[in-house]
């Protein structure tokens, strides 16, 4: 089997981690309960660029379990835990990808993942996809699954120029996703990576978070719970309002700069945090970034702003300026929360990729015959999924009656 991960032997820690996370994501394990027998992906090849993790690797096996041929590679050259990746392969998957890939690297892994000829692709950060819409197979793609906001953004202006080649679901729009793994996951995983990184007391710091998206929002809330006195900096006056009603102070960037202690980018833009921000910052600041891609701090401005750099601890980098400030960058500047740590808990991920797991069955009966766009989740699904949670967490809710749901549908009944 042909494959690249950093260390097969490795293969035993990445079993133990797995079977942790299995044992907290109840909603993948009766998707793989019910789907085992009747193997409903049985012909299929699914073909993925994700982050290799435990959680990753119950999608993976369950996916397998349901009858389908998988390989893989990672979405981040700093994501991917290698005794996962190892496991992986040890029970028959295969995997290109390892911690501290290079950009070759990396693209060299999703083209050995399209030489397997998916029919199924399933993306985090939509590499993979635009790749492949790129190529001559993507005739033989019936769908794929988008896992990231970020992700959806590029496949929405795909799709706008009629350049997306086979129809997208936007996995990361389901309401138990971005309103789960995104605000819960993403804000305690962001302040995990970076006291696992720094050891920070975060209580009493002025902690500044660019972006009041649903990521955005969860680190926020987070940080505010640590103690922090939390400062948000949005472009969108909706978000920023919604920021000053949830209690943040709001303040431009480069207000922020020169009174933050520790920054966090959250916004899927790039140049966020930029040359005249890291030259007005305090001594000992802390920036880093959990948006999918590393351009939303602009490092190469900080290098020429800095007389030198050295690593003071593990994913910590030192940038000392020529006043003698320092600079503390997390992670290369790549999403924190999976660089410096281990991502998402397996809890959130649980419906998160129970929806990647509906939807690629849907996918499977109903690809064929859809258009080359980006496609939503039902929202039968979402609920079907956050009905499942529920009940793994033994918490029951009540029903509409009959007589409640003819009120609700009769439009004629008024004061």
């Amino acid at each position: 089997m042909d494959h690249k991960v950093k260390d097969l032997a490795l293969a035993g820690a990445g079993s133990l981690k797995i079977e942790w996370a299995e044992a907290r994501m109840p909603v993948m394990a009766q998707l793989r309960q019910q789907y085992s027998d009747a193997k409903p992906f049985e012909g299929w090849r699914i073909g993925g660029s994700m982050h290799v993790t435990k959680e990753t690797a119950v999608l993976l096996r369950s996916l397998v379990a349901a009858g389908a041929e998988v390989v893989w590679s990672g979405c981040n050259p700093l994501s991917t835990q290698d005794d996962v990746a190892a496991a992986l392969v040890k029970g028959g998957i295969p995997v290109f990808a390892w911690h501290g890939m290079s950009r070759e690297d990396y693209y060299w892994a999703l083209d050995r993942v399209l030489e397997a000829r998916p029919t199924l692709l399933v993306d985090d950060g939509a590499d993979l996809i635009v790749r492949a819409c790129s190529t001559d197979r993507a005739g033989e793609i019936v769908g794929a699954t988008e896992e990231t906001t970020t992700g959806v953004h590029r496949l929405e202006a795909m799709a706008g120029e009629g350049k997306l080649g086979f129809p997208v679901i936007a996995v990361n729009n389901a309401e138990t996703k971005w309103d789960f793994d995104n605000v819960y996951g993403t804000g305690q995983s962001s302040l995990d990576g970076i006291l696992r990184a720094t050891n920070l007391l975060i209580a009493g710091k002025h902690f500044v978070v660019a972006g009041y998206g649903h990521c955005g929002r969860g680190v926020a809330m987070r940080a505010r719970g640590m103690g922090a006195n939390v400062i948000v900096t949005e472009v969108d006056p909706i978000r920023a309002l919604k920021a000053v009603m949830d209690g943040f102070s709001v303040m431009p960037m480069a207000q922020a700069a020169r009174i933050g202690e520790v920054f966090i980018t959250a916004t899927g833009m790039k140049d966020i945090v930029t040359g005249d921000h890291f030259r007005a910052m305090r001594d000992g600041a802390v920036v880093c970034n959990t948006g999918h891609y590393d351009v939303e701090l602009r490092l190469g401005d900080l290098e020429a702003a800095s007389e030198s750099r050295r690593e003071i601890r593990d994913n910590t980098i030192e940038y000392t300026m020529p006043d003698g400030r320092r600079i503390y960058l997390l992670a290369q500047g790549r999403l924190v929360n999976l660089a410096a740590a281990e991502g998402h808990p397996s809890e959130v991920m649980d419906m998160s990729f129970a929806n990647q797991f509906m939807a690629l069955l849907s996918l499977t009966r109903e690809g064929r015959g859809l258009e080359d766009l980006v496609h939503q989740i039902s929202r039968d699904q979402d609920e079907r999924i956050a009905a499942l949670k529920l009940q793994s967490m033994m918490i029951g809710i009540d029903a509409l009656s009959e007589k409640q749901r003819r009120y609700f549908e009769d439009f004629g009944s008024g004061t």
